[in-house]
């Protein structure tokens, strides 16, 4: 297997992307509440109450064993849990802890008032105005690790923006974790629906960092997402995800997707009752196999379109369960997963505004990890490479959005006010001049021009200039530094494994 070429350079004459540098934003404002604290505890009563009486069906036996030595009340595959379990794991969980990437400067705080912007993560399809909507590829899939690495307001390698259907899918994940750790030095996500794709990944992971076993245990360098399989389900490679990336101490983040009116009941209220019972079963099982394992709690509640079924995100429901799960979170001391979504089939207008919808909801709950921040489209069935840089200028805004304001006798600009005097101007004070070229945010995508000189550049739509972008990223794009032997040896692990079989499948 040989080494991939490094991106192509940007030609002389284009001006490299002028984006903000690599920062991870807090924030700066109080979390928004919509429940008071008496409803909050209603809701966290009810999803005990539910744990106990209805329970959740554990399909790995050996996270029913976990659980009854802990005292659950097993059943067949019925597995109830009782109140002291879920308050014991709520003292062990780390309310914050680091993130360890491959390069120290992209290393992440998790949880507080720390945010971070994963990309759309999962697809199986992607889009772009040259080609259209498609089947991923492992080309699409590097390319999208590609454009993580090179926009700084993206904080992850991503999470397989799209599959890479070109390949097998006992293989898959092995040429998924090598383009994430080979385009990419920040941290990656790994797969867990299966012990051979879970361990191969973390593998590869330890590999790329050049660390033991025994330090990738003490620093977190990968993170999973666990969705249950609402309503009340856990399923076997789901539970075992929980379990090993606990053992391992890597990052466990378990998101119910609890669409009301569908996998979970009609009413928001009852929707998050359930998500809520169901994160909690995931934190107790993830304690259980490892007190102190970094735990993410997790958020997807949203509903459905009763009219076809299909479900619908940046809803106004969707932005109130966003809100309403961080105070869940905060109310747990736990770090808070949520998402930027939206249901739109072209990156229009409806893309634009569910989008910012639901980002908004998600900044004002508190979340922690904002997944499927860029790029995500058709409900995530589609990875648009033009919604991917129209998101990236929407993160960079609220990233300067959030940056503190700072209020001293330079930026309150009394001499710059005493230089102009009544009916002047400020284009040409001391003071302007000094600031002008940073004084505010510059877009990407965004198109300042009056509408004589947008016409006479020839009237260019954010779509085509966002298809502009996402080539010029893929052209700046080169590979960060990997040691060539680390390579060999990660390399030398695929051929090992593909002869192996990878992953055993069905098909």
């Amino acid at each position: 297997m040989t080494m991939e070429r490094r991106g192509r350079r940007a030609p002389p004459s284009q001006k490299p992307l002028a984006q903000l540098p690599f920062q991870q934003p807090r924030l700066t404002l109080e979390p928004s509440r919509i429940l008071s604290d008496d409803q909050i505890e209603t809701i966290h009563r009810q999803s005990l109450r539910v744990l106990q009486e209805i329970g959740m069906d554990v399909l790995y036996p050996e996270a029913r064993e976990i659980l009854a030595r802990a005292g659950a009340r097993v059943d067949g595959e019925r597995v109830r849990i009782g109140v002291e379990i879920v308050e014991q794991a709520l003292v062990t969980a780390p309310s914050e802890f680091t993130f360890h990437a491959r390069n120290p400067a992209h290393h992440l705080r998790i949880g507080g008032n720390w945010i971070t912007f994963a990309p759309v993560g999962g697809p199986p399809n992607c889009s772009d105005l040259d080609r259209g909507r498609r089947p991923g590829t492992l080309e699409d899939n590097g390319n999208f690790v590609k454009l993580c690495q090179v926009f700084n307001c993206i904080h992850t390698a991503g999470g397989g923006s799209v599959d890479a259907l070109d390949v097998h899918a006992s293989i898959r994940h092995l040429h998924i974790t090598r383009n994430k750790v080979v385009f990419s030095d920040k941290v990656p996500f790994v797969v867990s629906t299966g012990r051979a794709r879970l361990f191969d990944s973390l593998e590869i992971v330890r590999m790329a960092r050049g660390i033991s076993w025994e330090r990738m245990k003490a620093e977190p360098s990968a993170y999973t997402v666990i969705n249950t399989n609402s309503p009340f389900k856990l399923d076997g490679p789901m539970a075992l995800g929980i379990i090993e990336m606990a053992r391992l101490n890597q990052i466990c983040v378990v998101t119910p997707f609890t669409l009301a009116g569908a996998m979970a009941p009609v009413t928001l209220a009852g929707a998050l009752v359930e998500q809520n019972a169901e994160a909690l079963a995931g934190l107790a099982l993830s304690q259980l196999s490892q007190p102190g394992a970094p735990f993410v709690y997790g958020g997807f509640t949203s509903n459905v379109d009763m009219k076809s079924g299909a479900p619908a995100f940046g809803t106004p429901e969707y932005m109130k369960a966003c809100i309403i799960g961080g105070q869940l979170a905060r109310r747990y001391k736990l770090p808070y997963r949520t998402s930027s979504t939206n249901a739109a089939n072209s990156v229009d207008a409806q893309a634009a505004y569910e989008t910012v919808f639901s980002l908004w909801g998600a900044i004002m709950g508190g979340g922690n990890m904002i997944q499927h921040a860029a790029g995500w489209m058709e409900g995530g069935l589609v990875a648009s490479y033009e919604k991917f840089a129209l998101d990236a200028d929407l993160l960079q805004m609220l990233e300067e959005f959030l940056r503190p304001l700072i209020v001293d006798d330079d930026t309150m600009a009394m001499d710059a006010m005493l230089e102009v005097g009544p009916g002047g101007h400020f284009f040409g004070a001391q003071h302007t001049l000094q600031r002008y070229a940073t004084a505010f945010y510059q877009p990407l995508i965004s198109d300042w021009r009056n509408f004589q000189a947008w016409q006479a550049a020839g009237s260019p739509q954010a779509q085509h200039k966002a298809n502009a972008i996402w080539k010029q990223a893929l052209a700046e794009h080169t590979n960060p530094p990997l040691d060539p032997e680390i390579l060999a040896e990660i390399d030398a692990f695929i051929v090992k494994r593909t002869a192996e079989g990878g992953e055993p499948t069905d098909f």
